[in-house]
């Protein structure tokens, strides 16, 4: 008589076991791709931002409200 070293001891382990690290590996996986989605959009719209930033500037210099040398330093600040 074998003491637990056939099927039924280890096989029914390994029927809750695997689903669970099966399960954890995905939520895992999901996560990450969420997280990293959100990393990349944010990252362009900083990117989008400072692009709008410049084009304020360049209108506020456009309509007189600011001068030329205001216009140069804000500008290399924004670069």
């Amino acid at each position: 008589m074998m003491w637990g070293l056939g099927q039924g001891h280890w096989g029914n382990w390994m029927w809750w076991v695997g689903p669970v690290f099966m399960l954890a590996f995905w939520v895992l996986v999901i996560t990450g791709g969420v997280f990293l989605t959100r990393f990349l959009v944010k990252q362009g719209w900083r990117h989008g931002r400072e692009d709008s930033a410049l084009e304020i500037l360049k209108r506020r210099y456009a309509l007189g409200e600011i001068n030329k040398e205001e216009y140069e330093e804000k500008r290399r600040d924004l670069a």
